[in-house]
């Protein structure tokens, strides 16, 4: 039995012939309508890749040239920035200087207004006193003149005791 051989195990000419015509038609039918759009689309989609890692390394390109960019922007933003701040106290230090050499003007005209309202009122005062005096003078005089002139040392107890009577505001 060993050396029989079984029927479904060795293949009939027929069988192998229309199993092979069946082979081709169905090769040339699925290459025809299956193969080609297959093949299609596998190229489709391998250059819809290409594509999309070429986007992808331009866009990594396109990041990177804006990151230098926006480095480049903030650097100059920081040097704008500092210019600004030193501009701006710049400002502020001459305006305090200003307003320092504006008070000290003032004060010095105040001072010489004050110095000529003093000189003023104390030659005033030195007038005033000049014409109390003068008056005084003068009313001594007239009392020294009304009294007799006959008696000289009577007239200068007179004048003494009228200078001791005088009293000065």
């Amino acid at each position: 039995m060993l050396l029989e051989i079984n029927p479904l195990v060795l293949p009939d000419i027929g069988l192998v012939f229309w199993n092979t015509v069946a082979f081709i038609v169905l090769f040339f039918v699925l290459r025809a309508f299956a193969w080609k759009p297959m093949l299609k689309a596998i190229h489709d989609r391998e250059q819809g890749i290409e594509d999309a890692l070429s986007k992808a390394d331009k866009m990594k390109a396109d990041i990177a040239a804006m990151q230098s960019e926006n480095e480049a922007l903030l650097a100059k933003a920081r040097e704008e920035r500092a210019q600004m701040i030193k501009e701006a106290k710049e400002t502020a230090d001459k305006m305090v200087a200003d307003a320092k050499e504006k008070a000290k003007n003032e004060y010095d005209r105040i001072v010489a207004d004050a110095q000529v309202a003093i000189n003023q009122q104390k030659n005033a005062a030195l007038t005033d006193v000049k014409n109390q005096v003068g008056s005084l003078v003068v009313e001594v005089a007239e009392k020294v003149l009304r009294r007799e002139l006959s008696n000289k040392a009577e007239q200068e107890n007179y004048i003494k005791q009228l200078a001791d009577g005088v009293k000065l505001n």
